[in-house]
């Protein structure tokens, strides 16, 4: 896997894993600039290649109440911000066709959603940005069946994608990571595990998604060992008050203890 393809990517020669990691959402230019930063120290201190991660909208929310965005450009506009400011690359998620050539703009990598990764229309409008390609794996798909969403995107003319395995549907209100999996869907792209949202449980009752943080690290431990190519994490300075997805994030304080130990687990691996 060639990180070196990335814009501003850092550490590509530390044979690390590599980490996506941000806020779920944008909820202002404050806190995504805090947020990077804390991050960018931890992951130059550890030297793990970093791309921050933000949705600069969500559309796929369970109450129409909820919070989707800052609005559109603005959000944007702020993950721009953070790329120049800090010198590193971003990625975002795209819900429309029309948001692939938007976000486009400014971002360096384009994320499709697990609800969404089966649109066709959708996979192909981002594969034909350039940009790099991150597929989530559907909660509904087997592993074997994303080799067709990687395929959508090189036959598109784009050879730079990505798998995210967030975890499979368990019953109605939880999710299980298969690491079977991982070494399986490595045979068709890059994978990365989201330990973040492979700990949601959906479909409360309440309308608001629930998770379990406190499995965090042993989900993280356990794609490590297994030898994934990179982590997919949300994190934020006070997750009670974070606008979207608080229930399964990692507080920001607990972050450099946490790789800290997958950097030395990475090690151990890396010798055998």
């Amino acid at each position: 896997m060639n990180l070196n393809l990335i814009p501003n990517i850092k550490h590509t020669d530390s044979n690390n894993f590599f980490l996506l990691a941000g806020p779920c959402a944008i909820e202002g230019e404050e806190m995504a600039l805090k947020i990077a930063e804390h991050i960018l120290k931890v992951t130059d201190k550890l030297k793990i290649p970093f791309v921050f991660k933000g949705s600069f909208k969500k559309a796929n929310r369970s109450r129409i109440d909820s919070f989707t965005g800052i609005g559109d450009e603005k959000a944007l506009k702020i993950l721009k911000k953070v790329s120049e400011t800090f010198n590193i690359p971003t990625v975002t998620d795209i819900h429309e066709v029309s948001d692939a050539f938007k976000a486009a703009e400014y971002v360096d990598i384009l994320q499709i959603p697990a609800f969404l990764v089966r649109q066709t229309d959708l996979v192909v409008a981002a594969a034909k940005t350039g940009k790099v390609v991150n597929l989530k794996k559907g909660q509904f798909m087997s592993p074997s069946a994303m080799k067709h969403a990687v395929q959508k995107v090189k036959d598109s003319g784009n050879n730079k994608v990505w798998i995210t395995d967030r975890g499979t549907m368990f019953g109605y209100q939880d999710m299980i990571v298969d690491f079977r999996g991982i070494p399986e869907m490595q045979q068709f792209a890059p994978t990365i595990l989201d330990i973040t949202h492979s700990l949601q449980q959906p479909n409360q009752s309440s309308g608001v998604t629930g998770g379990k943080p406190e499995l965090i690290e042993t989900i993280a431990k356990a794609g490590v060992a297994v030898g994934v190519d990179g982590l997919f994490l949300e994190t934020h300075f006070d997750p009670s008050i974070a606008k979207s997805d608080g229930a399964n994030m990692l507080n920001l304080k607990h972050l450099e203890s946490l790789l800290s130990k997958l950097t030395t687990i990475r090690k151990a691996i890396n010798t055998f």
